[in-house]
């Protein structure tokens, strides 16, 4: 039986419900800068939860999203106090087992590759954002790659790190086999295994999506893993737009999330955990679910 890494879920949504602060298109880097303490927390009850693995809070601090809201300069200070704030999670929790996940995620918009930088341009973007999260990462997990130069470029610039590198890429939610870029599945399946990656996932997309994309998956001679978000659709999402604009699925509570994800574990899996709308009690109630068939 595989033993399972158990990831945290998505923060940005969570954090926003505990915040009293107005949503704007930072998300959660706006939350990172002025209630730190909130992301702290939330990591601490995501490894209460039974998360082993927790990703810095930096998603939306990436430089070109930065500048388009004139807060370049705040780059390196959402860096280092999303580190300190994972930091601080790990000691409050007295787990000499809990690993930090860097996080390399689409540096312009989530899910609208059309709209992303040269791969020239996202490899150095990517560089930058390693060298910063490298002192409290154990490894890279570059995340929601909707296209095969996205990916390739966060996985290569991972990679040179000489840290793990996992890759998550997000898919279509209503065409099988494909990315949301409209390439093929297998072929970014197949870039992502040459260059090296020690784990290919599959992220942010339905987990109804994620099912029918498994064959696929399973091919890979790596570790692979899910976690899917609770969005009912992405599609009203624009760059620079805020979550208010995306509905929550009403039928995604933490059992049925333990559902999909426990189908994902006895189907190969070795990596899972929880996107965009899927909180502490989602993975807490996973957690017993692999507990229970031994994958824990």
């Amino acid at each position: 039986m595989n033993h399972i890494t158990l990831l945290d879920g998505g923060m940005g949504q969570e954090l926003l419900r505990r915040s009293a602060r107005a949503t704007t298109p930072l998300w959660s880097a706006d939350i990172m800068l002025h209630e730190p303490t909130l992301v702290r927390d939330l990591h601490l009850d995501f490894i209460k939860s039974g998360s082993r693995v927790i990703t810095l809070n930096t998603y939306t601090a990436t430089p070109p999203r930065l500048a388009r809201e004139n807060e370049l300069a705040q780059l390196k200070n959402l860096h280092r106090s999303a580190m300190d704030a994972a930091l601080g999670a790990v000691e409050l929790a007295e787990c000499n087992d809990v690993e930090i996940a860097g996080c390399l995620p689409p540096l312009v918009a989530s899910y609208r590759p059309d709209v992303s930088l040269s791969y020239e341009d996202s490899l150095d973007a990517y560089r930058r954002l390693v060298e910063l999260q490298s002192p409290a990462s154990d490894l890279f997990l570059c995340e929601t790659m909707a296209s095969i130069n996205e990916a390739r470029a966060a996985c290569t610039a991972a990679m040179e790190s000489g840290k793990p590198a996992w890759v998550a890429l997000t898919v279509s939610d209503f065409e099988p086999g494909l990315l949301r870029s409209g390439e093929s599945l297998n072929e970014a399946l197949q870039v992502l295994e040459s260059l090296g990656a020690e784990a290919i996932l599959l992220n942010c997309s339905h987990p109804e999506a994620i099912n029918g994309c498994w064959p696929q998956l399973r091919s890979v001679g790596k570790k692979i893993g899910a976690y899917a978000n609770g969005f009912v659709s992405i599609g009203p999402l624009l760059p620079g737009g805020t979550v208010e604009q995306l509905e929550v699925r009403q039928d995604l509570n933490p059992k049925q999330y333990a559902e999909y994800a426990m189908g994902w574990a006895r189907n190969g899996a070795s990596i899972i955990g929880g996107c965009c709308e899927i909180g502490p009690a989602h993975i807490k109630a996973l957690h017993e679910s692999l507990c229970n068939e031994g994958f824990l």
